[in-house]
């Protein structure tokens, strides 16, 4: 008598089936002319089996849940293409932009920069920065908000 196994969805690739009765273990195919033919392996070769066919489960899973399953035609093709063209340009537009705000700050004086480095960048208030260069808080202000004008004329 075969004892009851998760019935377990297969690659439809896959030949064969294991099985165990009678405290054996069994794999069965079907040769080239339709006949089925089971024969007796060891207990370690039905667990390899068995983890091929887990492991088997576990792609056709992932296959299922993150591939897109939609047929290609030319014009999904083209919507793609176009999305990724836009997007790479995109990116090429945010570097330049990135590169020239960074030469920009570069330009600004000393303490306009490190007070602007501080407030944007290191995400600190205004009072935390006029704490630590020990200064009052509108001091700080007034260099941030100078800072980012300089930053939109240079941007210009």
């Amino acid at each position: 008598m075969e004892q009851k196994r998760p019935k377990r969805r297969k690659d439809k690739y896959n030949p064969y089936t294991i099985c165990r009765m009678n405290g054996k273990y069994y794999i069965c195919f079907y040769n080239v002319q339709k006949e089925k033919i089971c024969i007796e392996i060891s207990k370690e070769l039905y667990e390899t089996f068995d983890s091929f066919e887990l492991e088997d489960k576990r792609q056709l899973n992932i296959y299922d849940r993150y591939m897109e399953h939609s047929e290609v035609y030319e014009w999904t093709l083209e919507k793609y293409s176009d999305q990724i063209r836009e997007s790479a340009e995109n990116e090429a537009l945010k570097d330049i932009t990135l590169q020239e705000l960074y030469q920009a700050i570069d330009l600004l004086p000393d303490i306009q920069r490190r007070r602007l480095i501080y407030y944007y960048f290191n995400n600190l208030t205004y009072e935390e920065i006029a704490h630590i260069e020990k200064c009052s808080f509108q001091a700080v202000m007034k260099s941030v908000k100078l800072a980012e004008r300089k930053l939109k004329e240079y941007l210009e």
